[in-house]
C-alpha cells in the first residue's frame, strides 16, 4: 500500500503561479517584451529586417501580438484544409504574413523579400520560445531545499487522514 501521493497543483491558467503567469497585465507585458527582444534579435541577424530603434520594436510587436490575438485564428481556419495537407508547414506562412502587415502598419520597421519574411518569422518564433521556457523555469517557486519547485504537493497518509 502507498503512503504518499504527488498532486500538482495549477492555477486557473493552467500552469503555475508567479510574475510570469499568462494571467493579468505582467504576464502580458512580460510576453510583450519578449516578442520585442525576438523582434531585435531577428533584426539584428537577418539585413532584410529593419528596425529602428528599441520604440518601433515594441509597437512591432504589439502589432504583431494583435494581429496573433485577432486575425491569426480566422486564418488558421481558414486555411485548415491546405494546414493539414501541408502537415502544419503553411503556419510558418501565416506568421511571416504577419509579421509582414506588421511591417506595412509600423514605420521605421520593414521587411523586405518573401525568404527573409518566412525565415524571420521563424525566427522570432523561436526565439520567442526559448525566451518564455527560460522565464517560466525563472517563475516557478523555490521549494525549502533550494531547488526549483514543479509545484507539486507531497501528502502523506497517517491511518484515515492525508497530511
Amino acid at each position: 500500500m502507498r503512503r504518499g501521493m504527488r498532486f500538482t497543483v495549477y492555477n486557473s491558467s493552467g500552469r503555475g503561479g508567479g510574475f510570469y503567469s499568462s494571467a493579468g497585465a505582467g504576464g502580458i507585458f512580460t510576453r510583450w517584451l519578449v516578442l520585442t527582444a525576438a523582434v531585435l534579435i531577428t533584426a539584428y541577424l537577418f539585413d532584410s529586417i529593419h528596425v529602428d530603434g528599441f520604440l518601433t520594436a515594441l509597437l512591432a510587436s504589439a502589432v504583431i501580438g494583435i494581429l496573433n490575438m485577432l486575425l491569426r485564428p480566422v486564418l488558421l481556419l481558414l486555411t485548415l484544409p491546405v494546414n493539414v495537407l501541408s502537415f502544419g508547414l503553411f503556419t510558418f506562412l501565416i506568421n511571416a504574413l504577419m509579421l509582414k502587415i506588421a511591417s506595412g502598419i509600423i514605420s521605421g520597421f520593414s521587411v523586405t523579400g518573401f525568404w527573409s519574411t518566412v525565415f524571420g518569422a521563424v525566427v522570432i518564433s523561436i526565439v520567442s520560445w526559448i525566451l518564455n521556457i527560460f522565464l517560466m523555469a525563472a517563475a516557478l517557486p523555490a521549494s525549502p531545499g533550494g531547488k526549483q519547485s514543479s509545484g507539486d504537493i507531497e501528502l502523506t497518509k497517517k491511518g484515515d487522514r492525508w497530511e
